[in-house]
């Protein structure tokens, strides 16, 4: 057996994602032949059989991301694997054992913990699809695995017998470790049940799902499916070729919630539940490693900063107006919406200038200044809130910050985001805006000393020269760190951005 492994794939290039397999397993190979394709941020990278053969197992499945010289496949090569060596097996089980069933003769195959990506290095067993002594095909799901960022489904590597489960659901496993192990290489495919079928995905559940012939729903997906009890007619799979996933059924839920239910009247007057049946009621779910991580450094940032926040007022009326006359000439030329959050960055980035305590961290007894401006900017995600980085934002166009924030935006929703991507900001801005917040505190994040909260714009009457006039007011708020910004400082930093964004020609001639 040879080993399939990632080559080298380039100076400070580490990870890259399985783009393509051109073969499956069970397909000959010959020498140089091309398995499949990698793909990084740079270039692409064809993988070659290292030896003629027969490809035995896939280990990372298209769309897995994998560092270098992790484990893509094995090959059986010439003469060690094939008919010639079927025969001579099953004679020699039968002379040995007697009838043997088809999975005897076959050797236990270990499962192991993927590659987590980078600096990720544990993660916990959230669900086991399968049990001890139920029968799996190659590449089926046997459970689901969650680290601080993604969620990570990890298949069969081949097929068989799930004789034994190491890691049981809630434990955390490192990775590189060892979650199962199969025997009976043989045992999934001999039943006449198993059998391969043309129609084996065109059941009626899985025809009117939406993806096409021979692709089906991760068990993640389908599982929640189950548990809420939604049709999979009635979820939108945005995934690969339409797969469904788990964010997907959360939003089929939440659109079902929020249809109009009938109502009836009651026969008679409620009765207040009892502590007892209010304990029937309740469901108890174990926190997340996304949500624990967030839990953690939002109390760590209270015990360690002296939180306070100030408080402004800005008029849209002029970025609105700036926005609405050139929005369409900007979208043709850059291909990008023009939206808000690049006129709000690039004020904070020209604030944060004349005030850079803001953009400045403590570290022990010193002060460290930024001369450069990393911002973070919050974003929602069915997980959690998480904060990418967008680096160098104060050398950056408009259109250059409008394409980082969409870019990382996405990668955010689909769970793709790297913990380098959410390191090493100096400055963060948090839209409640976009959920309808009219006011809040944003709390810190660690070891920045500021952070933005953008609001809701609401049409207010305000006194304009005298006159009482209609204008799209926002509220802004500024958190800081005591320990290093002055009241002063921090009043300065946000009547800056206030004034940037009321008269945005400011931002053009630097002032």
């Amino acid at each position: 057996m040879t080993e399939v492994r990632v080559p080298t794939l380039g100076e400070s290039v580490s990870e890259a994602t399985v783009a393509t397999w051109f073969k499956k397993p069970g397909d000959s190979v010959a020498v140089d032949e091309m398995l499949c394709e990698l793909e990084t941020d740079k270039v692409t990278v064809e993988v070659p059989s290292p030896v003629a053969g027969t490809l035995s197992d896939i280990v990372a499945n298209e769309g897995d991301t994998v560092g270098v010289d992790a484990l893509l496949a094995n090959v059986s090569e010439e003469g060690n694997a094939g008919p010639e060596e079927t025969k001579p097996r099953e004679e020699k089980a039968t002379s040995e054992d007697g009838p043997a069933s088809p999975s005897k003769g076959s050797e236990s195959v270990d499962v192991m913990v993927p590659t987590l990506g980078e600096s990720v290095s544990e993660a916990t067993v959230s669900t086991w699809f399968k049990k001890v002594g139920d029968s799996v095909e190659q590449d089926e799901m046997l459970c689901e695995l969650e680290t601080d960022k993604v969620s990570v489904e990890v298949p069969a590597p081949t097929s068989g017998t799930l004789t034994e489960i190491l890691a049981e659901e809630g434990s955390t496993v490192e990775a590189g470790g060892k979650l199962a192990v199969m025997g009976g290489s043989g045992g999934a495919s001999a039943s006449p049940s198993k059998a391969p079928d043309d129609n084996q995905y065109s059941t009626p559940d899985a025809g009117n799902a939406g993806p096409g012939k021979d692709i089906k729903d991760g068990p993640a997906a389908e599982k929640a499916m189950a548990e809420a009890g939604v049709k999979r007619d009635d979820v939108k799979g945005t995934g690969k070729d339409g797969r469904a996933t788990k964010s997907d059924v959360a939003a089929a839920v939440a659109a079902a919630n929020s249809a109009p239910k009938a109502s009836s009247a009651p026969a008679s007057a409620p009765r207040a539940p009892s502590p007892a049946e209010d304990a029937d009621r309740e469901e108890r779910v174990k926190m997340t490693r996304l949500r624990q991580t967030i839990a953690r450094r939002l109390k760590d940032a209270q015990n360690a900063a002296a939180i306070l926040t100030t408080y402004n007022e800005v008029d849209m009326t002029e970025v609105m107006a700036l926005r609405n006359q050139y929005k369409d000439q900007f979208e043709k030329k850059h291909g990008v919406r023009l939206g808000f959050m690049s006129f709000f960055t690039k004020a904070c980035c020209h604030a944060l200038k004349e005030v850079p305590e803001v953009n400045a961290e403590i570290d022990g007894t010193d002060i460290v200044y930024k001369n450069f401006v990393h911002m973070g900017v919050a974003a929602g995600t069915p997980q959690g809130l998480v904060v990418p980085v967008i680096r160098d934002a104060d050398s950056m166009s408009f259109a250059e910050i409008e394409k980082a924030i969409g870019e990382k935006g996405k990668r955010a929703r689909d769970g793709k985001l790297s913990m380098a991507e959410m390191q090493g900001g100096t400055f963060t801005i948090s839209n409640g805006g976009v959920y309808g917040s009219l006011m809040s505190s944003p709390i810190l994040n660690p070891p920045q000393s500021g952070i933005l909260g953008m609001h809701k714009i609401q049409d207010r009457p305000m006194v304009v020269n005298g006159e009482i006039k209609i204008r799209p007011m926002m509220y802004l708020a500024l958190s800081y760190d005591h320990r290093i910004v002055d009241g002063k400082g921090a009043v300065t930093f946000l009547v800056r951005v206030k004034e940037a964004l009321e008269d945005p020609r400011r931002l053009l001639m630097d002032l």
